[in-house]
């Protein structure tokens, strides 16, 4: 248990280390925010200039940031030295747990996710715990939230099947949840109330995370030295994706996400974020304070929180214990999105989550430090939004001097007129170091990597290395503005009541097709397209600056498709650009995530798929077996919800499966005593055409 009333070194080091931030952040802000009012010309309208003044001052700031978070960052990469390193207290350390009570449990929510994905990421781990000195420590729980009939069957198979290979059974569990309250959080705090006892430690993953056995020993083992301790996030890397905008982002967190990490981590110490995957908790003070609460209130600011890693964190840190960030533990890996729709739609959800904290921000006992997290996730699409009326207010305001006569001499009897004064040194100062903030930190990023060769070679060497960032620098100047209206949009459609959906996050190179693109992108392509003409048409001057907003957006569907195709990412690959050490050298575990991937798929006697799960468990004896005995606690409902089951089973039995509804198909497999009579009767039909849409005989020939 923590300690409450004893103040951790680390503490005061943090203050300090902050109050440096704040210092070195304002001050070149302040001067900035005063390069940019002074080179505002005189409109006669104080509260448009200082909206401007505002904006960019703000958007100034959180740039500045990242810069020096990247600086931070740098230091301690390329010095070595950090005494406040957590990962220091296992160094020299065997690959074993002493302690049998200090279990721990590997947590896999899924979501109508790729059950062959899952199962072999979760077969790829299983296979490295085993080969720790402690593999009895650890046990594997896929807690299932799943709404496609099909999939939950398939699920059950997949476990069961695995635990037979492996032997796993007690040690690999399925649970399959018959409510979705709270999403993933919910899953995670269903789990807790029902076996968190059971254990003292659970890592939390997403569907497609992998950990290697050495990286989860190392992080219990440092839980176990220090039980001031609640959360340890490790910085998982991206990896296994062929589109080019993911073989991108691959990139970008490869080159630049460890300095990123390291910066973090000198400005936070103990104070630092919790990402809701590839993490390691501390069971007992997770159940006991980081509850989360429902939002008061009507709208989609209100109910269930979204983003519940940054809550979960404030509120273990509010307890007593930190939350440390383990920037220098590598074993963690996880996948992007790989398309540019796809990862818009996460951004969705992700919006309306962090514009939640926004009702958070002044919660009783938060520390600065998370209320400063909550800030900068709320900027992290706010700052779109603000990007895009700096635009729009500029453009305003060039077509306005063009269509409206200036007033030279605004107030009466005033002897000398007021005449507009162009700095351009100062334009250029400021455009310049503004450019600064942005684009430095993603060079400083492979200063680590050039100085040691062993290193650039894992990136396609140092010259492939300096194209690639080249190449990542332009091509996220493009995808920018189509990023910014569309989180803008989430923004504005989140204030307005709009609330968003529980989605299925694509985890496969499928791409995106014209249709797809043109039906997500039609309205920025039209708005890049008529901003475009109507600013070239009346201030041919200013459209050059506004160009690359407007290429982007005009071209928004033609960009969506190339980004999102796996051939354009792999002729950058043969190429040896947007490499990454993991395709260069791949770790074991990826080897045998591909060995498990390539599996195929054990025999069967029936015709059908594996993915018609609702088909095989009605016809095939073995999965309707193991399914009606994981429904252990079903109760037979009203009579008239028995009366509608009836008549499902008399719909399944004249019209064969695929004329049922989602809803019907869930219906009966929650029923156990309604499938087997279905069951019973299926294999009873006499009707050859009948019992061809069960797929008991081959449909005649035509």
């Amino acid at each position: 248990m923590a300690d409450k009333d004893r103040i951790p070194p680390w503490r005061h080091t943090g203050s300090r280390r902050r109050l440096l931030l704040l210092i070195i952040v304002l001050i070149p802000t302040v001067i900035s925010a005063n390069t940019m009012a002074r080179l505002l010309p005189d409109r006669g309208s104080i509260l448009l200039d200082t909206f401007l003044v505002a904006v960019f001052t703000t958007l100034f700031a959180w740039i500045s940031v990242g810069f020096w978070t990247s600086i931070a960052g740098l230091v301690i990469l390329l010095t070595k030295r950090d005494s406040f390193r957590v990962t220091r207290t296992c160094d020299g350390l065997d690959l074993s747990i002493a302690d049998p009570a200090a279990r721990t449990a590997i947590l896999i929510p899924i979501y109508n996710e790729d059950v062959k994905r899952v199962v072999a990421g979760l077969r790829t781990t299983f296979d490295s715990v085993r080969q720790t000195g402690s593999p009895d420590r650890f046990d594997f729980f896929l807690l299932s939230d799943t709404t496609d009939p099909d999939v939950w069957v398939e699920e059950e198979e997949a476990w069961y099947r695995f635990c037979e290979e492996e032997d796993a059974f007690g040690r690999v569990f399925y649970r399959k949840r018959t409510s979705n309250t709270k999403r993933k959080s919910g899953n995670v705090a269903d789990f807790c109330r029902r076996w968190g006892k059971s254990y003292r430690y659970m890592a939390v993953f997403d569907a497609d995370s992998i950990m290697s056995g050495e990286t989860l020993v190392r992080l219990v083992q440092i839980m176990e030295a220090r039980p001031d301790i609640g959360i340890l996030q490790t910085p998982p890397k991206a990896v296994n994706r062929e589109t080019l905008i993911a073989r991108v982002q691959q990139f970008a967190n490869h080159v630049y996400g460890p300095l990123l990490a390291a910066g973090l981590h000198f400005w936070q110490l103990g104070d630092a974020q919790y990402c809701g995957h590839n993490a390691i908790l501390r069971v007992e003070p997770f159940i006991k304070h980081c509850e989360l609460p429902r939002l008061p209130g009507k709208g989609p600011l209100s109910g269930d929180i979204l983003s519940h890693d940054y809550v979960e964190s404030a509120l273990m840190c509010r307890a007593g214990y930190g939350i440390w960030l383990t920037y220098d533990l590598r074993g963690s890996w996880e996948e992007t999105p790989p398309t540019l729709i796809d990862e818009l739609k996460r951004d969705r959800r992700w919006c309306q989550g962090n514009l939640q904290h926004t009702r958070l921000l002044f919660t009783r006992g938060f520390f600065p430090a998370h209320r400063a997290l909550f800030i900068n996730g709320i900027l992290s699409y706010g700052s779109a939004l603000l990007w895009l009326a700096f635009l729009t207010v500029n453009s305003v305001q060039a077509i306005s001097e063009v269509l409206f006569e200036p007033v030279y001499m605004p107030i009466l009897r005033k002897f000398l007129p007021e005449m507009p004064v162009w700095r351009p040194h100062w334009a250029v100062s400021l455009l310049g170091s503004t450019t600064l903030l942005l684009f430095l930190p993603k060079f400083l990023g492979a200063l680590p990597i050039l100085l040691a060769d062993f290193r650039a070679r894992l990136y396609g060497g140092k010259i492939r290395l300096f194209f690639s960032i080249l190449l990542e620098v332009a091509l996220s100047m493009i995808l920018t503005p189509i990023r910014m209206i569309f989180h803008s949009l989430f923004v504005i459609s989140t204030l307005l009541g709009k609330s968003v959906g529980w989605g299925t996050q694509s985890r496969d190179d499928r791409g995106t097709t014209w249709r797809e693109a043109f039906r997500a992108h039609w309205w920025g392509s039209l708005l890049g397209i008529c901003w475009a003409t109507v600013v070239y048409w009346i201030i041919p001057s200013f459209f050059w600056w506004i160009t690359p907003i407007t290429f982007s957006l005009g071209l928004s569907v033609p960009i969506s498709v190339f980004t999102g195709r796996a051939a354009v990412g792999r002729f950058f690959r043969k190429a040896g650009l947007f490499l990454i050490p993991e395709e260069v050298e791949r770790p074991p575990e990826l080897v045998v995530l591909d060995e498990n991937l390539s599996r195929p798929a054990p025999y069967t006697p029936f015709p059908f798929s594996r993915k018609q799960g609702f088909l095989r468990a009605v016809v095939d004896p073995l999965v309707h077996g193991l399914h009606t005995s994981l429904l252990l606690r079903f109760r037979r409902g009203a009579p008239s919800k028995e009366r509608s089951r009836e008549k499902i089973v008399e719909k399944a039995l004249t019209l064969g499966p695929d004329n049922l509804t989602r809803k019907e198909k869930t219906a009966l497999l929650r029923a156990p005593h309604h499938l087997r009579e279905l069951h019973r009767k299926v294999w009873r039909l006499g009707d050859e055409d009948a019992a061809a849409r069960w797929g008991l005989v081959p449909p005649e020939k035509e």
